[in-house]
């Protein structure tokens, strides 16, 4: 079934994009805290990373806007990455702890 609203359309693209490190997707791995489309569907994205040192805290950031931003009817996007809650473990999709042996 094709996602046909851009809420669902920008939760299929960021299962698209893997933390490097992890072979789990960053929205299973809960590094997406909020999605939000607004007016003439402006895109907000609020993540944070595994870590402040993650190698990825340049790249993950970019990757996310430009995957997002290539999405059909999407007018712009803002991707802000947050530390506060601090990410954890227990915040990974009951799928992504079962990938990665955690259940």
């Amino acid at each position: 079934m094709e996602p046909d609203t851009i809420e669902e359309k920008v939760i299929k693209e960021l299962q698209t994009v893997f933390d490097p490190e992890l072979p789990v997707n960053i929205y299973e791995l809960g590094l997406i805290y909020k999605v939000e489309v607004l007016n003439d569907n402006y895109v907000k994205i609020l993540m944070t990373l595994t870590a402040p040192s993650c190698p990825a805290a340049q790249s993950l950031p970019v990757e996310v806007d430009q995957k997002i931003r290539a999405i059909e009817g999407v007018s712009d996007v803002d991707v802000t990455i947050t530390w506060d809650p601090a990410w954890n473990k227990s915040m990974m999709s009951e799928a992504a702890q079962l990938e990665l042996g955690f259940l």
